[in-house]
This record gives C-alpha cells, structure tokens and sequence, in this order.
C-alpha cells in the first residue's frame, strides 16, 4: 500500500450503508459492483494449508537454521505464511483484543460519525474506498479506514477517530508489537538470502508504516462481487489481523486461487511488491483478493510496512555477486510510488511488469 499523499479517490457510496438497505429489497446487487465473470474465472481451492513460520523457533539458536529455510521457502514459493500461535509471535493477547475490539466499535458508529473522517480529495487517508479513479469504474464491496502510523508525525488526526476513546491507544501499541515482530522477520530474511543480518532493517529503518482497516458487509449474490480485487501489495512486508473469525481471503497460485483458513490468533504475513525487487525474485509478490460472505460481516486489519523514502528499490548488490543478472530496474522509491498510482489508474493488478528486465 502508498504513502497517504501519494493520491486520492474519487467519492463513491458507502457500501455498508448500501448493504443495509439493499440486502433485504429484493433487488439486483448495483451494477458497479457487479464482477460475475471475472469471479468465476478461475478455480477455487479450500482447504489448502500455506506455510506456517514459527517466530519461537526462530529466535530458539538451536531451530533458528532449520525454520529460516521454512521461511525462506515460504517467501519464495508461496509469498504468504503464517504466523505460529500468539505465544510464538509475542504479541500479547490483550493487545490483539483490544486492537479488535476498537476497530469493530468504529465501524458501528452512526455513519454520519464515520463520514467526519472522510478522506479528501489528494489523499487515501481517511474513511472512504481506495482507487477508484473513474464514474465507470467496477467497485469493491468494502469500506476502509486508511490512517498513516508510524513514525507518529507522519499522522494527519483529523482522520484518527475520537470514538471509541481507546482507538488510537490500542493501535499504538498493536503497531509497536507489528514493528517488532516486523524487524524480526526482515533479519531472518537477511539471512536466509545471505546477506548481512542487519541489510533490510536498515532499509526500512524507523519501519514508517499504515494501517488499513476494511469492512466488508454481507451481500447475498456474495459470488458476483469482490470485497477486494485481486492485486499486489506495493509495501515491503505486510502484516493481515482476522479481526472477527469470517474469512475471505484468497491468494492467486498456480493458476488457481487458494482459500486461506488462518490458524486461531496467527498473524498473516505476505511479502510486497519490495521485497521482491530488493530480493532479485527471490521472494514472491503473491496476487490476493478478498471475497465476501452472503450474510455476515466481515473485518480485517492490514499494517503496511515500508522502507525508508530515500531507498533506491533494486535487487541487492550482494545478491548479485559472481556473475548473478539483475531481474530488475532499479529506481527510487518516490518513482517507484508514482508508477504504483499509475499501474493503478491503467487498472493493472501488479505494476511489477513495468520494472522486470
């Protein structure tokens, strides 16, 4: 996901007001919304495990070696992986609770109090949607909380909500137990790419990162719409929390989408658009929508991690030692940004095509 300033999105219906008066007239689901075949264009598989990465056995010296190449096969073959239960990641259980208890009270709030937190038209953050950049535009059926987190100046408070009163504490100490689990993770990857250990920390040093919280109500045509479309993460490193215990999440492999069922309390992790240019193609940026259930709710926490502004995005010098070719251009971030917005508003679903040599 972008930076806030990055670009902005033109006004379109609130979905979960639309849901509520919708789904139980009788009618035809809008027709913007409306992505029939694209949905049923390819196979759906459930039941399929992804990886599972174990932090404990990470951090243990005498499994460290073993799960870094659990790790490292995750990242390559499957772009996802999950974290083991919350006593292996650390984040302590009342600061999940508490995370998921504000962000289902916000979205029960009378619309009117959620629409003081519009976003505005340069900038994602804020409630609102993301993206759309025409009247003809196909829709997700979703509403979202976009907020920029750390470092703490990058935020804007007009669009932080005041109700409930604890929000803005809970996502404090939510984002600084991500943060950890985050610089984690990118010292392991170092290593399993071979590299220093502190080589992709010191890229997205002082970790500035953003917070999209989505809603996606119930629908009863479900398999005609997408909650969200499918696409890539623009980010280095994302962390995904299960807010209730609806799943929806999808992602594209082999040909065909698999339907994650997270484990109970794991963090979901998913390598960006970033790590992959940074890793040579090492790691993958996996392809991932999100459908939507016929008659519940459903909410999910995304907590984008990005590198420092001032990075050139391109494959690791060391990694290309002894003759190794670079599978990428290499550009600043800035640019890279602004092709991201972009790939965007041409309606692609990855802009990495534009920087594979």
């Amino acid at each position: 996901m972008a930076h806030a300033k990055s670009g902005g999105s033109l006004p379109v219906p609130n979905v979960q007001e639309l849901a509520q008066a919708w789904n139980g007239s009788g009618e035809q689901v809008p027709a913007r919304y409306v992505r029939t075949e694209e949905a049923a264009a390819e196979e759906i598989v459930a039941g399929c495990a992804i990886p599972v990465v174990d932090l404990g056995r990470l951090l243990d010296p005498q499994s460290s070696e073993e799960e870094v190449a659990n790790l490292g096969s995750a990242c390559h073959h499957w772009g996802f992986f999950q974290g083991m239960q919350l006593i292996n990641h650390g984040v302590p259980d009342e600061v999940i609770r508490d995370v998921r208890r504000d962000v289902a009270e916000f979205f029960k709030l009378p619309l009117e109090a959620k629409k003081a937190l519009a976003q505005l038209p340069d900038s994602i953050e804020g409630y609102g949607q993301s993206f759309v950049f025409s009247d003809a535009q196909k829709l997700d059926w979703a509403d979202m909380l976009y907020l920029m987190v750390r470092p703490a100046e990058s935020r804007d408070m007009r669009f932080w909500p005041s109700h409930p009163p604890s929000f803005m504490g809970s996502v404090d100490r939510y984002s600084a137990e991500a943060a950890r689990v985050t610089a984690c993770l990118l010292r392991f990857m170092a290593a399993d790419m071979g590299v220093a250990p502190e080589r992709l920390r010191e890229m997205f040093a002082g970790q500035p990162h953003s917070l999209r919280v989505n809603y996606y109500p119930p629908c009863r045509q479900a398999g005609e719409v997408f909650g969200l479309s499918p696409h890539t993460d623009a980010s280095g490193l994302t962390l995904l929390l299960h807010v209730n215990d609806v799943q929806g999440l999808q992602i594209r492999k082999d040909g065909k989408w698999i339907a994650v069922e997270p484990l109970d309390g794991a963090l979901l992790v998913n390598i960006g658009d970033i790590l992959e240019i940074l890793s040579n193609g090492r790691y993958t940026s996996v392809e991932h929508r999100a459908v939507v259930h016929p008659n519940k709710e459903r909410i999910s926490a995304a907590l984008f991690h990005q590198p420092r502004g001032s990075i050139m995005v391109s494959p690791l010098p060391e990694l290309l030692k002894g003759g190794g070719r670079a599978r990428y251009k290499s550009v600043g971030y800035a640019d890279f940004m602004k092709q991201f917005f972009s790939a965007k508003l041409d309606g692609r679903r990855s802009h990495l095509d534009r920087f594979r040599i």
